[in-house]
């Protein structure tokens, strides 16, 4: 069944059907109901392509991808980000175009976006502060929606992201209850947002607790196994290294956990850890019983709340700044115990 086929069925043009599919205002609701109803009933389903020939849309979504330098998108947390993306993107015949260029040419894959018309709308991953994306796709007038923050005004740009300060507060409130007072973290690259909110929520904790942090204990850089690893492994030589670790991800807490391990330690009762677990499919916290103690929360549903939100900007055409700020769950593991008295 085709749109020609569904239109004779219907004695109506081929253009009055398409409109009432897409649910154009100026289609009667009458009419509207009917070709719906027709649809369904000889499993009529619009193809994409004459879709988007119809609302003079691509129906695709844009995410450009730097890669020429170390950067935080290479973490395999992006793909279960795009999982949820493309859920959504399917059940509204969207295609997803992906473009992975070095970062000199970011820019220029925006501007050639924008001229071709390729997108109707982009996703930005990776904020940084004062990210110069978002004055470039204002000027372009490109929908989009930021995954994350950028540090500047946060009110007039689209985005969805997770209360990074207020998760890295609590999980530090938590140790000082625990008794320890010798925190470390180990954190993402602080130009990027969200390990800069994380490490404000951490020194909050210690502000309001009347501790001062230590700088040796405080470490950024990108977050593989590795350099978790060799962090704590570092701090735990010392002797006065730190009795509890606060990890900005899953990949470093498997790299502090190996470290622990080296240095005769058990994790959950000589050294305390909680990490920020972005809860992903390939890489389950422990079954029944976190492994971690955690600030939960999933990257896939992230994924499909930052789609969602630029498929309803893109089809209301109202381009009016919308936030939305995800909590994280504290959940308790095996990690965190109180502090050993010596």
């Amino acid at each position: 069944m085709n749109l020609k086929e569904l239109s004779t069925i219907l004695n109506l043009s081929q253009t009055t059907v398409s409109r009432a599919l897409n649910d154009y205002p100026e289609v009667k609701e009458a009419t509207r109901q009917r070709v719906k109803a027709a649809a369904i009933a000889h499993n009529y389903r619009a193809n994409p392509r004459a879709k988007g020939l119809a609302t003079g849309r691509s129906m695709a979504i844009g995410h450009v991808i730097p890669i020429s330098t170390r950067h935080e998108i290479v973490n395999p947390v992006f793909a279960d980000f795009i999982a949820g993306a493309g859920e959504i993107y399917s059940r509204n015949d969207h295609d997803m175009l992906l473009s992975v260029v070095s970062d000199i040419d970011e820019e220029r894959t925006y501007r050639q976006l924008a001229a071709k018309a390729s997108v109707d709308g982009v996703i930005v991953h990776g904020p940084r502060g004062n990210d110069p994306r978002i004055k470039l796709l204002k000027s372009l007038g490109i929908p989009f929606v930021v995954h994350g923050r950028a540090s500047s005004d946060d009110t007039d740009y689209s985005w969805v992201d997770v209360n990074n300060r207020r998760s890295f507060e609590r999980a530090a409130n938590l140790l000082f209850d625990l008794g320890h007072t010798k925190i470390a973290l180990i954190n993402g690259l602080e130009f990027m947002d969200f390990a800069r909110r994380r490490k404000e929520g951490f020194l909050a904790a210690h502000t309001s607790r009347r501790f001062v942090a230590n700088p040796d204990f405080m470490v950024s850089d990108e977050m593989t196994e590795d350099f978790g690893y060799q962090s704590a492994r570092d701090m735990l030589a010392r002797a006065d290294g730190p009795t509890a670790f606060i990890v900005s991800s899953m990949i470093m807490a498997i790299g502090v956990r190996r470290a622990i391990w080296d240095a005769g330690k058990i994790m959950g009762q000589n050294v305390s850890v909680i990490i920020h677990d972005d809860v992903l499919s390939y890489l389950p916290n422990g079954a029944e019983i976190p492994l971690f103690t955690a600030t939960k929360s999933s990257v896939h549903q992230a994924g499909r709340l930052c789609a969602q939100m630029l498929l309803d900007i893109i089809a209301s055409n109202d381009q009016t700044p919308r936030q939305t700020l995800l909590e994280t769950e504290l959940m308790l593991g095996e990690s965190t115990g109180p502090l050993l008295k010596a």
